[in-house]
């Protein structure tokens, strides 16, 4: 009774614009690694984690060890972007996991503590330092709400606003394997996507200027968990070197050990001019930053501030994460339990024909629903299926399973489990998993 007394005052309280309430009627009143206990005592496994904010899960016992002995201690909690030991201590701890050589001499700007406001300061920087004004950015990406990051970002509800006028995006296909643009599967889509990003720059009748910066995901995450190859990766890379752009790559969702390496761009060996973090970086508390290379520092004071820039316990928090992910090798066990779980996962593909395909990287899955019925296009890949995504979300809910929905027409179920999720836990999500297909099959 409490939880739908709460549930229904959020409803008349709260704007039209609320998401995760809508789809996750759940009530929360507490909770420890993966797992939530809601106001009615029941509980589920978390497998949306904060939409992978929390990489050691809830209430990590060292991360709330040190937040109690911060505020004990008398430390300032609101300091603007001004020094603290804290602040010292969260930057010397994250330059050196800072991919290839940005470890070596990068500059961090605190934003503030959304990861969509680290996408702006990403893009103004590279407009500042390279004197243009394009963009190009890819099909399918997510890169935030406001109005800069929504420009570059794919679906139409996150450009419902409108695009930011003063900022022309040039769109380039995405190498999406299973629902390919180009009909050819990703290797190859990465190699023509990549060779049609230089015709662009290099073609003086293409009708595109010289862009000031390329961004990307690694990983698309509300795309549908879209891996781009590594060859594509390393091909943009090649380019937008060789022609002055700057490569702005978004480790929101993909960055803190997320993806099987600590940065998902570090698997292709790349290393981009800006990186956007967020989410997972400040261990459960709001913080976002980019880290960028010296040369494009060239913005004023005041250039890109705000009053919530680097908040004292979610460096603190952040730290901790940092060094406890790196120290307990969780990167390495994200792989492993990773492809674990997708192999659970296709051999239920294998009974049931509603699982197109199930792909990721480390402990960020997802499984395209689609029509058994349906045609297949030229590649073999069936129509989606948003009616039976919808119900084996709710099935999932009703079975203790939290997970969220992506990808075109939200039809690919996404997993965002915390790193700390345990092999029993694993077990157990796919067991739920196909308990609630069952169920959403008959409704």
């Amino acid at each position: 009774m409490l939880r739908e007394q709460m549930i229904g005052r959020q409803e008349r309280r709260e704007s039209a614009a609320r998401t995760y309430a809508r789809n996750l009627p759940v009530a929360p009143a507490k909770a420890a690694g993966a797992v939530i206990t809601g106001v009615d005592g029941r509980t589920y496994i978390d497998c949306l984690a904060g939409a992978g904010t929390l990489a050691l899960g809830h209430n990590h016992p060292e991360v709330v060890a040190a937040l109690q002995a911060t505020l004990a201690s008398g430390a300032l909690l609101h300091a603007l972007d001004m020094i603290t030991p804290q602040k010292d201590s969260f930057t010397t701890e994250l330059i050196g996991r800072l991919p290839g050589d940005l470890r070596d001499d990068a500059r961090l700007h605190f934003c503030s503590p959304a990861g969509t406001d680290a996408i702006e300061a990403a893009l103004k920087l590279a407009r500042n330092a390279t004197g243009r004004q394009g963009v190009v950015a890819f099909t399918g990406a997510y890169h935030g709400m406001t109005l800069g990051a929504s420009s570059v970002s794919g679906p139409d509800g996150m450009r419902a606003g409108g695009p930011a006028d003063a900022q022309p995006v040039t769109r380039l296909p995405f190498p999406y394997g299973y629902r390919c643009p180009f009909g050819v599967g990703a290797e190859q889509a990465g190699e023509l996507s990549a060779r049609l990003l230089e015709s662009l720059i290099t073609d003086p009748s293409s009708g595109v200027a010289t862009p000031a910066a390329v961004i990307l995901e690694v990983v698309q995450g509300e795309g549908g968990v879209v891996e781009g190859p590594d060859g594509w990766l390393r091909e943009i890379r090649r380019i937008t070197a060789e022609h002055g752009v700057v490569l702005i790559i978004d480790e929101v969702q993909t960055g803190v050990g997320r993806t099987g390496h600590f940065w998902a761009c570090e698997r292709a060996g790349v290393t981009p001019d800006i990186l956007v973090t967020s989410k997972a970086l400040g261990g459960g508390l709001p913080l976002a930053l980019i880290a960028y290379r010296p040369e494009l520092d060239t913005w004023r004071p005041g250039a890109h501030t705000g009053t919530f820039r680097g908040n004292t316990l979610a460096m603190v928090a952040g730290e901790i994460t940092l060094r406890t992910i790196a120290e307990e090798q969780l990167t390495e066990r994200a792989e492993k339990l990773g492809e674990r779980m997708r192999r659970q996962l296709r051999e239920l593909a294998s009974d049931h024909p509603e699982f197109g395909e199930v792909r990721g990287r480390g402990l960020m899955i997802g499984v395209e629903l689609v029509d058994p019925a349906g045609t297949p296009d030229r590649l073999g890949s069936l129509p989606a299926n948003p009616g039976l995504a919808r119900a084996l979300r709710a099935a999932c809910l009703d079975e203790g399973l939290i997970l969220e929905l992506g990808g075109r027409d939200d039809t690919v179920l996404r997993l965002l489990p915390p790193l700390v999720l345990t092999d029993a836990q694993a077990d157990t999500v796919a067991e739920r998993i196909v308990a609630a297909l069952r169920t959403a099959k008959r409704s």
